[in-house]
């Protein structure tokens, strides 16, 4: 049976607890004792009781939601993250919600206004490339906001991620390393993430003298993607013998069109992906990749998001660096 209109003074004679622990309980039940927790709980579970964050809200301008935008819910990389940060939200009483922009910097800005709208405490977003006007609605918002994925440049107010170009570099470094000079660099939506991977790609190259191949379709990544960008780049420059791939299932597109064409991996052609995407990983011959941490990413820029919130201190940045795999096709 449901019982929404119980008071804090039911549950807490129900509970043999006085009515402030149970106000703190519903605040955060890390401020209470395991007992308590426990028997707060279980009154709360057997009367189906929901609180009602309404007057809370209005009497501390706090609506405890987390507002999220990604750039798409088809890139699975961002699923990670999204669980990295539900993993703290969630322990911490938190609700997020989460909107995507499709790689639209005007989108993100409609997004991100509607998500401030709803009286968010903080917001997390997917990357440094914004409007102006963008900015300056969180700067008049107030609320601390994290960018992630990228640790290079600046950053509005907190960022958390790992450096792009410099992983870049040394993949690219490996793939020289192993003898291969004719590189190319697939990338996929041009963005910025994808952009300062072929600045270190190239970096790269250009001090051994070399030049890199550039793709970039300005498209979402996939298997379909990667297979069709082995085939432009066999016939528009057929002396290629490695693939840098700025994403995994790009990497596997290559793989399978390379297996299809009979192409020795990695003896004629060398190919490694970006993510270290399980995709990747799953096949019998793996695919080397830069590893990158995107759940621990989520996590912690949603803890620094509630310590902020709570008074506490907190670091502006932080970078959680990267694992080069050098797998089977390098």
């Amino acid at each position: 049976m449901k019982n929404n209109r119980m008071t804090l003074q039911d549950i807490a004679a129900l509970a043999g607890l006085n009515k402030m622990t149970v106000s703190r309980y519903l605040r955060d039940p890390n401020q209470v004792s395991q007992r308590s927790r426990e028997l707060i709980s279980k009154v709360m579970e057997e009367n189906n009781y929901i609180p009602n964050r309404a007057p809370e809200i209005l009497l501390n301008a706090r609506s405890k939601t987390i507002g999220v935008l990604i750039p798409s819910f088809r890139n699975q990389i961002f699923a990670d993250v999204l669980a990295g940060i539900e993993s703290v939200t969630s322990a911490s009483q938190y609700q997020t919600l989460i909107a995507n922009y499709e790689y639209d910097a005007e989108r993100e800005e409609r997004e991100v206004l509607n998500l401030l709208s709803y009286n968010i405490d903080g917001l997390i977003l997917t990357g440094k490339l914004h409007t102006e006007r963008m900015v300056q609605y969180v700067r008049a918002s107030g609320v601390p906001v994290a960018e992630l994925m990228d640790i290079s440049g600046q950053y509005l107010d907190i960022q958390v991620g790992f450096d792009n170009e410099k992983a870049a570099y040394e993949m690219t470094q490996a793939f020289i390393d192993s003898g291969k000079r004719s590189i190319a660099f697939f990338g996929s939506m041009d963005d910025p993430r994808d952009l300062s991977r072929y600045r270190g790609a190239e970096k790269a190259l250009a001090a051994q003298g070399l030049e890199a191949y550039h793709l970039a379709p300005k498209t979402i990544s996939s298997v379909a993607l990667g297979r069709k960008m082995f085939q432009q780049a066999m016939a528009e420059k057929p002396e290629i013998d490695a693939i840098f791939c700025t994403n995994d299932d790009l990497a596997v597109g290559v793989l399978l069109e390379c297996q299809a064409q009979q192409f020795d991996v990695p003896g004629k052609m060398a190919i490694a992906g970006f993510h270290g995407l399980e995709i990747g990983r799953a096949r019998l011959q793996k695919i080397a990749s830069v590893i990158t941490p995107r759940f621990e990413i989520g996590k912690t820029a949603a803890d620094i998001l509630i310590k902020r919130l709570n008074g506490k201190d907190a670091p502006g940045s932080v970078n959680l660096g990267y694992q080069i795999y050098y797998g089977d096709t390098l």
